[in-house]
């Protein structure tokens, strides 16, 4: 009885799939990458299995990705977790560098917007023949 409650804890890769929701081919990258580690463990007959704490570590992941944050930088974080302690604070870290990267980026596509308004307002579909031989489309490229 009580090696059936023990086994009850471990799942194969299969079931971790289907109540995770991510492919087992990801789930064998995670654990090649280090991201499983504490939740894998092999049976004698050298199938993976994880124990049940797996889910929730899928979650995160899963979690995590989605809101930009990289493996890299979700290793960081489950390493701090692996210790004992709840990486709240560099969670928050990660997500303020990632909003002022968003910010970067949503300048930079203001401005290539305002570029390519500009450049269309001007858009002319004969340009003069003279330029037609010295470019591609000069439209878009200034003549020298």
């Amino acid at each position: 009885m009580m090696g059936t409650a023990v086994l009850s804890q471990w799942l194969k890769i299969g079931e971790v799939a289907s109540r995770s929701g991510i492919p087992v081919k990801t789930i064998r990258y995670y654990e090649e990458i280090g991201l499983l580690t504490p939740t894998v463990k092999r049976a004698e007959s050298g199938y993976r299995l994880f124990s049940s704490a797996v889910l929730n570590r899928l979650a995160f992941i899963k979690r995590s990705q989605s809101l930009g944050l990289s493996l890299s930088e979700i290793q960081e974080l489950l390493a701090v977790h692996d210790t004992g302690e709840l990486p709240c604070g560099a969670v928050k870290e990660h997500l303020q560098a990632k909003v002022e990267a968003i910010s970067t980026q949503i300048q930079a596509l203001e401005i290539l917007r305002a570029d390519l308004q500009g450049l269309l307002s001007g858009w002319q579909e004969q340009p003069p023949h003279h330029l037609i031989a010295q470019t591609i489309c000069p439209n878009i490229q200034s003549s020298v």
